[in-house]
């Protein structure tokens, strides 16, 4: 009878360049859980190397390399370099070095990628895909698992030369294909239908997210199955029993923690701070921002400091940039609520769990996977999306309330801790796994 321990889990992870990205450190935590169970998993990056705040599990690999695959699109000749080059190309180390600054953000040209991908070996990176097929071959995985189905073009490919079931966690791949011009968005859209197919299954966190997704690329929902999203929680340990610490804070301090882009709702928080300055009791109120911000959201981010100096506030806000994970706990240790007013249905929203582990209340809009991850949890508020005034009263009366700020806190932290962390979500994962293995 067939153990995890003889199972051999391969999980591609999409990498974000030199960006902090949510969806592969939820990847880096399961795959870490789901070895520390007894699984053989290795988890593999494409595109670029993973960046994650914790401990990297990821092998030293990148398949789908990402200046191969960019090359390729746009420059139709190094579609048939020999292997040395692409070798070369593949490096880790180079393609770190690569991407560490801006990447390619032309629409179209991310459009046209895009498609290109998902058409799989009919694609411009038809050489990429016999290179992965061929290297599936050696590794012989008895399951597979795509991080999102952007990178799924070659699953067709693939089941040719591994027979084996193929899962796919859908995590945002929405908000990616509706920010591409036309006609590229609906051509993606059509194609991934096309893929759906042959799929065997999906994993999503949230039962908001099932919907939308089955709805969005036409997906039977018994395909469909819903994990809870977790969190490696170890180092939020020092954030349990500081209630006293907690009570004994006088500031009034929110938090942002996200990426520094329109999607994510920045300047609705802006709005609502400006708001929340005039109104009594919270003329002292900060605001601490941080997050990751790409070269094509400077000016947006700038036109959010702009507003905020031109109202007099330039002493009461600061920008951080991007958080390691030493910063990350000192940022939730000097706040006293966190907002990201998305403007996007979030499909699980990461950073709201860190809050509550740290013991931080969130206030959040209520749509996206938001207003059930609240309800189990009790970890924070909801307001109406885009409403800024309801934003900022429910800041200023979560602000003035320190004891329902504790209360709902230390809700929240429970929940994590207790239902959230990576563990629950690799046993929950580990159902579905021996489902497809009929164990």
């Amino acid at each position: 009878m067939r153990s995890i321990s003889d199972t051999k889990i391969i999980y591609l992870t999409a990498g974000a360049g030199g960006m902090f990205c949510g969806s592969c450190m939820h990847d880096n935590a399961l795959a870490r859980a789901l070895f520390a169970e007894g699984w053989d998993i290795q988890l593999v990056p494409t595109y670029t190397p993973i960046r994650t705040d914790e401990s990297d599990f990821s092998v030293d690999k990148v398949l789908f390399g990402g200046i191969n695959v960019y090359l390729q699109q746009k420059i139709p000749c190094l579609r048939y370099l020999p292997a040395v080059f692409d070798r070369f190309l593949d490096s880790p180390w180079l393609i770190r070095k690569v991407t560490s600054r801006a990447m390619e953000t032309d629409g179209a040209m991310l459009g046209s990628l895009a498609y290109s991908m998902l058409l799989g070996s009919r694609g411009n990176q038809r050489k990429e895909v016999r290179k992965i097929c061929r290297w599936m071959a050696l590794a012989r995985p008895d399951v597979l698992i795509f991080s999102n189905i952007l990178i799924g073009g070659c699953i067709e490919e693939i089941k040719q030369v591994v027979d084996c079931p193929v899962l796919v966690t859908l995590q945002g791949d929405d908000v990616f294909l509706d920010s591409l011009k036309p006609p590229y968005r609906s051509q993606c859209i059509n194609r991934v239908k096309e893929i759906v197919n042959k799929v065997d299954g999906f994993i999503v966190q949230s039962h908001f997210f099932k919907q939308y997704m089955c709805d969005y690329f036409s997906i039977d929902p018994l395909k469909v199955h819903v994990t809870p999203l977790g969190l490696e929680v170890a180092d939020y340990t020092s954030f349990l029993d500081r209630d006293e610490e907690k009570q004994s804070r006088r500031t009034q301090t929110i938090g942002y923690l996200a990426r520094i882009a329109p999607e994510k709702g920045l300047h609705h928080l802006v709005d609502a701070f400006i708001r929340l300055k005039s109104m009594p009791g919270t003329e002292e109120a900060k605001l601490h921002i941080a997050g990751w911000l790409s070269p094509e959201n400077q000016a947006y981010a700038d036109a959010q400091w702009n507003r905020l100096d031109a109202c007099g506030l330039q002493d009461a806000y600061q920008y951080d940039g991007a958080v390691d994970r030493e910063a990350k706990l000192e940022f939730f240790r000097n706040i006293d609520l966190l907002s990201v007013p998305t403007v996007y249905q979030e499909p699980k929203g990461l950073y709201a769990l860190e809050a509550m582990a740290a013991g931080v209340p969130v206030v959040l809009p209520a749509h996206g996977a938001f207003p059930e991850l609240l309800e189990a949890s009790g970890g924070g508020v909801l307001f109406a999306p885009g409403d800024e005034t309801g934003l900022a009263l429910a800041l200023s009366e979560l602000l003035l309330d320190a004891e329902r700020r504790l209360a709902l806190g230390c809700l929240g932290q429970q929940f994590v801790h207790q239902q959230r962390n990576a563990s629950v979500m690799a046993e929950s994962t580990s159902v579905i796994l021996k489902e497809f293995l009929a164990f």
